[in-house]
């Protein structure tokens, strides 16, 4: 019996000289990386220190976060940033809003009269040896008296301005509780003087500086003037002032007796701030102003 020899097993012990074994390229080689505990050891190094280093900045950053708040609890407050420039603080005129200052209406011109120095002058203790009454008000919780001067032609001016048919209105600077006690010594009866406006009624520019702005008092600017020895008082509506020198203590004065003039010459013309330009182009020199 003859046994058969696969064929595939000759072939493959003893190839054909023919056929060239194939090439292995280079890039195809996958090289195995040799372990190196050095290696190992630097790189858990450096992970170790990278997380060490996270760690202590998260604890700062709630270390520094804890003790913002607690200073903001203790009075204190964040700092802003300082590239960003804060705004300008809104002005006073604005943040400081008249307060009781429309009028009734009416069909009358209107002469607003300051007080302190244009009608009268006042002081506290010690007593002068000049003054026509006392009045008494509470001030910051005391009772302070004032000596009151009245200036000479006071009545006479009154008494003018009615007899225009001019509306009295007295716009003075002073505290009500002052103010409003002076005023009923110069016109008991409110026969004169219509309404009285006091400091909450006018705007204050800055720290103490008190202005009257008469375009919120209800009336036409072309209908209204204004006395008062005090120019930052008329400084929104210079053309409807009449100024006035100050008066402390002298009996011969006439400045009211100037004033009352005006009203002659205040019924030819509509528009009052052309009666008070035409004024002062006759007093103007007296008062130190310019026409």
């Amino acid at each position: 019996m003859v046994s058969k020899t696969p064929t595939k097993c000759a072939t493959k012990l003893s190839p054909s000289p023919k056929s060239k074994p194939k090439s292995v390229r280079p890039h195809r080689l996958h090289r195995k990386r040799s372990f190196s505990p050095l290696n190992s050891l630097a790189t858990a190094g450096s992970t170790a220190i990278n997380a060490s280093i996270r760690s202590c900045r998260r604890r700062l950053v709630k270390l520094f976060s804890h003790l913002v708040v607690k200073k903001q609890r203790a009075g204190f407050h964040r700092l802003k940033n300082p590239s960003s420039s804060p705004s300008p603080p809104a002005p006073l005129a604005n943040r400081v809003a008249p307060t009781n200052l429309t009028l009734p209406p009416t069909v009358k011109k209107t002469l607003f009269l300051d007080l302190d120095e244009t009608l009268v002058h006042s002081k506290t203790d010690p007593p002068p040896e000049k003054y026509d009454f006392i009045v008494h008000p509470i001030i910051s919780g005391r009772v302070i008296p004032f000596y009151v001067l009245k200036r000479p032609g006071i009545d006479e001016l009154l008494l003018a301005a009615a007899g225009a048919s001019f509306e009295v209105v007295v716009f003075t600077a002073g505290l009500e509780s002052y103010a409003s006690q002076v005023l009923d010594q110069l016109d008991p009866t409110g026969a004169v003087i219509k309404h009285r406006l006091y400091r909450d009624s006018c705007r204050e520019i800055e720290p103490g500086r008190f202005v009257k702005d008469l375009a919120l008092t209800g009336r036409g600017l072309d209908q209204v003037v204004i006395v008062d020895d005090n120019p930052n008082a008329y400084t929104l509506q210079p053309d409807n002032a009449i100024p006035i020198k100050p008066f402390v203590d002298n009996l011969g004065d006439a400045e009211l007796g100037k004033v009352a003039k005006f009203f002659e010459l205040a019924g030819l013309f509509e528009d009052v701030r052309d009666a008070v330009r035409c004024y002062l182009s006759d007093f103007g020199d007296d008062f130190g102003t310019s026409v």
